[in-house]
C-alpha cells in the first residue's frame, strides 16, 4: 500500500542536531553504530524473529528517493517487516532501494523471506554504512495496527559502489518495557 505525501515530512536529525536530547538509554538504542538485529537477538535471549509485511516495488517516498539521491518519484524495491522479540513486534523497519540501483546489483532482497537484511548488510563488509539519523516517525507511515504518534525512529543509507539500502527502524512502544528504559 503506497504511503500518503504528508503536509509535514519528517525531518531527519543527526545525534549533534537532536534537541532536546532524549534519555541515555533511548540515545543508546537510536545512535548505537551495531547490528540492531543483533542487539535484538541478545535482549530477546534469542527469541527473535522476522515477521515480512510488504514487498516489492514501488514508488519512492521524497524523502527516500533524497536520501538516495536518485529522481523524485523513483521506483524502489519496499521491504516492511516487524522485528519481534517474543512474537512481540518491537521494531517495525522498512528497507528500500532504487529499482535503477538494485537491478544489476546481485543483492536479491525479494529472496530474504524471513530472514533479517540487516544480518546480510552486516555480513557483506563490502557495505559502508552512512551516518544515523532520527526522528519522530509519521503515524500514517506505520501498519495500522502500531499506527502511534511520535514514535522514534531512525535510519541510515548503506551503500557499496552505486547501490544504496535506506533501512528505517522505528521503535514500537512493546519494545522500551523490555529494555527497562522509560521512553
Amino acid at each position: 500500500m503506497p504511503h500518503a505525501a504528508l503536509a509535514h515530512p519528517p525531518r531527519w536529525l543527526t545525534a549533534s542536531q537532536l534537541h532536546p536530547v532524549p534519555a541515555a538509554g533511548v540515545r543508546d538504542w537510536l545512535f548505537n553504530q551495531d547490528s540492531l538485529t543483533r542487539r535484538l537477538t541478545a535482549l530477546s535471549q534469542d527469541g527473535f524473529s522476522v515477521t515480512p509485511l510488504v514487498e516489492g516495488w514501488q514508488r519512492l517516498r521524497s524523502d527516500e528517493c533524497s536520501a538516495l539521491n536518485v529522481a523524485a518519484g523513483s521506483q524502489g524495491w519496499v521491504r516492511e517487516v516487524y522485528l519481534r522479540g517474543h512474537g512481540q513486534p518491537w521494531v517495525f523497519a522498512r528497507s528500500v532501494a532504487a529499482r535503477s540501483a538494485l537491478e544489476g546489483s546481485g543483492l536479491a532482497l525479494e529472496q530474504l523471506g524471513s530472514r533479517s537484511l540487516g544480518e546480510l548488510l552486516f555480513s557483506d563488509r563490502a557495505f559502508d554504512r552512512g551516518a544515523l539519523q532520527v526522528c519522530r516517525y509519521p503515524a500514517p507511515w506505520l501498519p495500522g495496527e502500531v499506527r502511534t504518534e511520535r514514535l522514534w525512529g531512525r535510519r541510515s543509507c548503506f551503500s557499496r559502489g552505486a547501490l544504496g539500502v535506506l533501512v528505517a527502524e522505528v521503535f514500537l512502544p512493546e519494545f522500551w518495557p523490555a529494555t527497562g528504559i522509560e521512553a
